[in-house]
């Protein structure tokens, strides 16, 4: 009894020292795992440019993009950012890793300069007493985007603005307009991208137009050298003059004023990979020419939780439990009360001869098939509810030559364009980001409502001929080089030489449009 006794005592003895040694053991290996989870949030946070890839969590790796969003948001104010709905169906390619280190860099600019900071304060200061360019001292510069025109081309022009930004040290700020709080969450940590309501120059912008002596076209008819900003207007009307802001030797010039503003309906990008001093940052941000608006889109355009759930209370209702989803987005340029038999004739024949949706037997009732028919659901979205109402009907008194079982939604059906209603907006905003979820898409020619909507998705889709004198064309469409919007009123000019020149020839990677011959897309250039 007494040895047990006494080797009781000795082991109660060694048992402090085995608890101290195994604490401190525990703090060791908590201490190294800190320092790895907070290294690995440094480098994707900020990656240098030269970074090699590491390998992250799954679930990291989805959530950001590949660390294309930023971490650090409230998720709650903003559902769409992060939901696993759309994540799901990640992005088209791996954004590089010099894209994911500018951007970081720029939200801490946009942080440093952005509304009623020191810098901001400064800059607004000088620009309240007119102070001319050349003699401003502001540490900051920045780029107004002036509310224009229908929701796609507003979207095509943001990102637009965005990359130029980007591609200028600039800070870009969003006039709201009358809804675009309401569309669109906040894409940059702790700043907001809308422009205050006592901007000093907001009460000009809808006076704003070529004829301004702030015009930059105007100024250069009139060689004025000296303004306290300057108005771009980039819109399709623009003239020779105003066209001169794709030239190097303007953009020296406007690289001196502090405050720009722009008002554009055009996605402008294809003409920035013309430019010689923006050639070498564009190829290392985008060394896959055709991702530049899928991955601005997915990094700048998030929908308000109001817009999003909107989104996925119709997505979860009839799209989420099918084999394949299949988008087609009309848009009529024709005058006239529809729907038109041309352009359901022209829809039917695409989506049969590229097959994307299975032809009717309409000589036979039924037809037996083996095992649970592959479902299909059809998103069509239009002003129009006719033309959805013919091929949804069509597939209910027919069956499938396939087997297949197909049904065909369309969440509204407006009438005409509202660009000025709200609601119309948000839904507008919710039926581009439903087709950007779907397979496979079918879009109309000079549609920027399509354009939006295969850039989100990642998706070339099959583009529908603009029909002349009220038939359908044959071929009815053809498949996009890339998923890249077109750029409709491009300038055709050699800013060296200073005489017209065909721009949709002059590099491998900026073309001729499929849908509109005169207009400029970006595509992969595989050479």
């Amino acid at each position: 009894m007494k040895r047990v006794h006494h080797r009781n005592h000795q082991e109660q003895k060694k048992c402090p020292s085995i608890i101290m040694m195994r604490l401190a053991g525990l703090c060791v290996f908590s201490t190294i795992i800190l320092s790895v989870v907070f290294s690995l949030s440094l480098v994707l946070r900020d990656p240098p440019s030269d970074a090699v890839p590491i390998s992250v969590p799954r679930w990291i790796d989805d959530k950001l993009l590949a660390g294309l969003l930023p971490a650090g948001f409230d998720e709650t104010s903003c559902l769409s950012r992060y939901d696993s709905l759309i994540n799901r169906k990640g992005l088209s390619a791996k954004p590089s890793s010099y894209l994911i280190s500018r951007l970081r860099k720029y939200e801490a600019l946009h942080r440093e300069c952005g509304p009623y900071t020191q810098s901001y304060n400064k800059t607004v200061k000088d620009l309240r007493s007119g102070v001319p360019s050349q003699s401003s001292s502001a540490a900051c510069k920045y780029l107004v985007w002036i509310s224009y025109s229908g929701l796609g081309n507003r979207i095509l022009t943001i990102a637009s603005a965005f990359l130029y930004a980007l591609l200028t040290n600039r800070v870009l700020l969003l006039d709201p307009g009358l809804d675009m709080t309401d569309l669109f969450c906040e894409p940059f940590p702790h700043a907001s991208w809308f422009l205050p309501p006592d901007f000093p120059l907001r009460a000009q912008f809808h006076h704003l137009n070529q004829k301004s002596a702030h015009c930059y076209g105007k100024m250069i008819k009139d060689k004025s050298v000296t303004a306290s900003f300057v108005y771009l207007h980039l819109a399709h009307d623009y003239d020779d003059q105003d066209k001169l802001f794709f030239c190097d030797e303007d953009q020296r010039f406007l690289d001196q004023v502090p405050w720009l503003l722009v008002r554009t309906d055009n996605y402008f990008v294809p003409s920035l990979f013309l430019m010689p001093s923006f050639e070498q940052e564009l190829n290392q941000l985008f060394p896959n020419r055709e991702t530049v608006f899928h991955f601005l889109a997915r990094y700048l355009f998030h929908p308000t939780n109001r817009v999003w759930g909107l989104v996925i209370r119709y997505y979860e209702a009839y799209l989420a439990n099918v084999d394949e989803r299949v988008g087609i987005q009309i848009r009529v340029f024709d005058t006239g009360t529809g729907p038109f038999q041309h352009v359901l004739d022209q829809i039917l024949a695409c989506v049969f001869k590229e097959n994307l949706l299975p032809d009717v037997n309409r000589k036979q009732a039924t037809i037996s098939s083996s095992g649970k028919p592959k479902s299909k659901a059809v998103l069509m979205t239009s002003l129009s509810s006719g033309y959805s109402e013919k091929v949804r009907d069509m597939y209910w008194e027919f069956p499938t030559t396939t087997g297949e079982a197909v049904g065909v939604f369309q969440p509204s059906h407006e009438g005409y364009q509202q660009t000025e209603n709200q609601m119309h907006n948000q839904k507008a905003w919710a039926e581009m980001y439903l087709l950007s979820l779907t397979d496979v898409l079918v879009t109309s020619s000079w549609s920027t409502f399509g354009y939006v909507a295969q850039g989100l998705g990642g998706l070339k889709p099959w583009i529908l001929y603009k029909p002349e004198n009220r038939t359908a064309p044959d071929p009815p469409c053809q498949r996009a080089m890339s998923m890249e919007p077109c750029f409709h009123a491009p300038p055709f000019y050699d800013c060296k030489a200073k005489k017209g020149i065909d721009t949709g020839k002059l590099v491998p990677h900026v073309r001729h449009c499929e849908d509109m011959s005169w207009g400029l897309k970006l595509v992969h250039n595989y050479a």
